[in-house]
Order: structure tokens, then C-alpha cells, then sequence
């Protein structure tokens, strides 16, 4: 592969109207707002944080004060058991509004991992509910992210239940692709893949050496690469024919 320096975590704009500055809104991969819009997610902004590959964004079994928008970097969200068995929920990218699945349980359900460099944009969870009641658009907006989020876990509840190995890791390699491509993650048909393969077995329900047979399986079918923290789908047909993978197309999505 041509020789890639990892993405640079692009850092959220401080100071003076830091929204109007946001380099997300210029994306085509999320959907353009009114300036009344923006003016009320600044207003409700309260400020940013860094956080380095393996720290915690959220505790597991911790209650946080705070919401967040990842605006650069990737993490995943996870719930452990007892005997330190790991599921991943879900991978997590730009864009994605983190959180918001506590506010309606008892006590903190999930832990959220930095699995890069990971900025992000912080809000106060006890605004939520004024954000809902003075901007109603905004409101529908962070329930449709909601709604895109519990349709995610549907369809691993579909992958741990019905598929098997070779189908969960396909569908797992597509859907991180696309979702990374259509965040504009993409260089020259490589995108940025922090992930290791225990990250992929504990998002899959497999073990380690099963998840690691699988892979090499499909890379020496010459169905994808990684390198150096960069994936390539080769055969992108084929990955989603096995996986039994088939998306509308990605439309742009809210942004708070």
C-alpha cells in the first residue's frame, strides 16, 4: 500500500461562536442546519475533550454528568460481564452522539473507549431536557440519531444470532468501511482501521483464535487487506454478498 501517516485528530474550534468554525459542518456526509439551529447547539456547547487511544470517555457502570459529539477519532461502546467479558455495542466515529442511552436507564449501562486519539464536543446532560423543549428540531434530530443507533444494534443482535463467523466478520469489515467513507475517512480507497482483532472477536461474540482464522480465511481469498492501521476492501461484491450485507445508500445524517 502507498505509505499513509495516520489521521491527524482534528481538534474542535475553541473560543468566540467555535460552531461557526466547525469542520464537520462542512461535510457533505451530515445534513446543513439554519444559522438558529447552530446558534442553539453553540449555546448549549460546553467546551471540548481529548482523550487518548484505550482511555474512557465514559466510565461503565459510572454515571456521567456529560453528553458528547465525536468530532474526531474512533472509539466503541461496550458493556462488560462480571468475569471480565467484553461485548462491543458498537464502533463510533465523527459525528456520533454519545450518551444518550442512560438518560432513559438506571444508572450507567455502557463504558465508551477511545480506540484513537478521539476529540470531542461536550454538552451537560441536565440541559438535555431545555434543548428538547426550546428547539424541537433539534430535538427530533438527536432522536433520529437514537433511532439509526438502536437500528445498529438490531442488526448485530441479527449477525451474533444468525450469521457465522465468516458472514459476522464480512459484515462487520463493510459496515466500518462504508460508515468510515461516508465520513469522508477515505484516502485513495484505504481508510483509517485502529482496531484490533480482539476488538473485532469481542464485537462479533467469537474467540480470538476463531476471529483470527476467519480473517486470515477472507484476506487469502484476496477479499480485503489491513495495513498499518489502514483497511482496503478489495472485493467489496463479494465481502457483501458473504455477509449478506446489502445498505440503501448512505444519506447524510444530524449533527449535534
Amino acid at each position: 500500500m502507498k505509505a499513509f501517516e495516520l489521521p491527524i485528530a482534528l481538534r474542535p474550534p475553541e473560543g468566540p461562536n467555535p460552531c461557526e468554525r466547525c469542520a464537520l459542518r462542512t461535510n457533505p456526509a451530515f445534513i446543513d442546519i439554519p444559522q438558529e439551529q447552530r446558534d442553539a447547539i453553540q449555546s448549549f456547547r460546553r467546551g471540548s475533550r481529548r482523550v487518548d487511544a484505550g482511555g474512557a470517555i465514559i466510565r461503565e457502570h459510572r454515571a456521567s454528568t456529560q453528553l458528547f459529539t465525536i468530532y474526531s477519532g474512533w472509539a466503541f461502546r461496550f458493556k462488560t460481564l462480571s468475569d471480565g467479558r467484553r461485548q462491543i455495542l458498537s464502533f463510533l466515529l465523527a459525528g456520533d452522539f454519545i450518551g444518550l442511552q442512560d438518560e432513559f436507564a438506571d444508572g450507567q449501562t455502557h463504558g465508551v473507549e477511545a480506540a484513537s486519539e478521539v476529540h470531542l464536543c461536550v454538552f451537560d446532560r441536565a440541559d438535555l431536557w431545555t434543548m428538547f423543549h426550546t428547539q424541537p428540531r433539534l430535538g427530533y434530530d438527536i432522536t433520529w440519531l437514537a433511532a439509526r443507533e438502536e437500528k445498529l444494534v438490531d442488526d448485530n443482535l441479527v449477525t451474533a444470532g444468525r450469521r457465522n463467523a465468516s458472514e459476522r466478520v464480512a459484515m462487520l469489515l463493510m459496515h466500518i468501511y462504508r460508515r468510515a467513507r461516508h465520513a469522508g475517512l477515505e484516502r485513495e480507497g484505504w481508510v483509517h482501521f485502529p482496531f484490533q482483532q480482539q476488538h473485532i472477536a469481542d464485537a462479533l461474540g467469537l474467540s480470538l483464535v476463531h476471529t483470527n482464522k476467519t480473517m486470515r480465511r477472507l484476506h487469502h481469498l484476496g477479499l480485503y487487506r489491513i495495513e498499518r492501521g489502514w483497511l482496503r476492501i478489495q472485493d467489496p461484491q463479494a465481502l457483501e454478498t458473504l455477509g449478506d450485507y446489502f445498505e440503501r445508500p448512505v444519506r447524510p445524517t444530524p449533527l449535534v
